[in-house]
């Protein structure tokens, strides 16, 4: 049995007027009700214990009670209005058929601050609702960048997408190449990751080289067995449609009708970078992931292939840059505040 969730906003007395304060008169209160016609949603969009408003009243410092189909939000009138688009966003989820959890009402209240809110969740912005279909999931943006990055997945050659982990680089990314190898728009995904070796040289690990490599790509693996059933991983791998290799393995090869992937490319030297890049090939595609700020170069000298690689080819046609920031993290909330803390050391 569920533990009921703990408010941490102190309720607010209703009747309050939505007006701001002057000279030395604090800002007051807004008072908002929403009402929600379809009753048997409610239990799912509340949550368990009121779970999913209580995330909200936490996040945005609103009290929020609800009454049969009728919600009243109180707090600062800009929290409130906040607060009143999340609630409204997440029923229009659970109408499309959508799961609500914890990590989309974090994405959605990260989002309530951004005018792209509504064409987000919507797809009322102009053109198609941006989602990405895969065998198990239907994956749609969780920040406004997350939405430019899932654009430009479609619409560029080749996409550098820079950021802290937990944003959805390599994630999105994978899904997509998975989406178009399903549709046949590609006959071939391939995923690459530096081997950096982490104190311990690969040639001592136990092993062939597939078993001294393959930790290093583990968290590939990972991101295709949530977008494709593992059995068809496997079928695919083994007959080659799918090839998750080393940097190194790229070497005098031509990757013609391919999603390319490059992972942790930071960690890549400028003569990795530009052999792996110059592997593009006739209706492909690359994305290249990876952390700047997050080097793991031997030596400590030697200038990342990521970082000189967006320096040179930035503005230039077919290539696309996302930066991601901290604000993008979407793994759980505790990520984004241990990147933040780290990325504010020393600065």
């Amino acid at each position: 049995m569920g533990r009921k969730p703990q408010r941490t906003a102190t309720p607010i007395r209703s009747g309050y007027a939505s007006t701001s304060g002057t000279g030395d008169q604090p800002p007051q209160r807004a008072r908002i009700e929403v009402n929600f016609s379809e009753e048997a949603m409610l239990h799912a969009l509340f949550g368990e214990f009121d779970a999913n408003l209580v995330l909200i009243e936490n996040r945005l410092g609103v009290f929020i009670a609800a009454r049969g189909n009728k919600v009243v939000i109180e707090g600062m009138p800009d929290e409130v209005a906040r607060a009143r688009d999340v609630l409204l966003k997440l029923h229009e989820k659970l109408l499309t058929g959508e799961e609500v959890d914890s990590g989309a009402i974090e994405a959605l209240i990260a989002m309530s601050n951004e005018p792209t809110l509504d064409g987000i969740i919507t797809g009322e912005a102009k053109g198609p609702p941006i989602m990405i279909r895969t065998r198990r999931k239907t994956i749609v943006p969780r920040s406004a960048m997350q939405a430019e990055y899932m654009r430009q997945l479609t619409s560029n050659d080749v996409i550098f997408a820079l950021g802290p982990a937990g944003t959805g680089k390599t994630y999105l990314a994978v899904a997509q190449a998975v989406a178009q190898l399903i549709s046949g728009s590609v006959q071939r995904l391939i995923l690459s990751r530096p081997a950096v070796e982490a104190g311990e040289k690969l040639g001592f690990l136990p092993g062939d080289m597939k078993e001294k490599v393959d930790p290093y790509l583990r968290p590939l693996y990972d991101a295709l067995f949530d977008c494709m059933p593992p059995e068809q991983v496997e079928r695919r791998i083994a007959s080659g449609e799918i090839e998750i290799a080393p940097i190194a393995f790229m070497r005098g090869r031509t990757l013609a009708d391919a999603f390319v992937i490059l992972d942790e490319a930071q960690n890549t030297t400028r003569e990795q970078m530009k052999m792996f890049l110059t592997r593009f090939g006739q209706n492909s595609r690359m994305v290249v992931c990876g952390d700047p700020r997050q080097v793991d170069i031997p030596g400590g000298d030697r200038m990342s292939g990521l970082a000189y690689a967006v320096e040179r080819l930035e503005g230039v046609e077919g290539i696309g840059v996302t930066r991601f920031t901290v604000a993008d993290v979407v793994r759980h909330p505790i990520v984004g505040r241990i990147v933040e803390a780290y990325e504010g050391e020393g600065n």
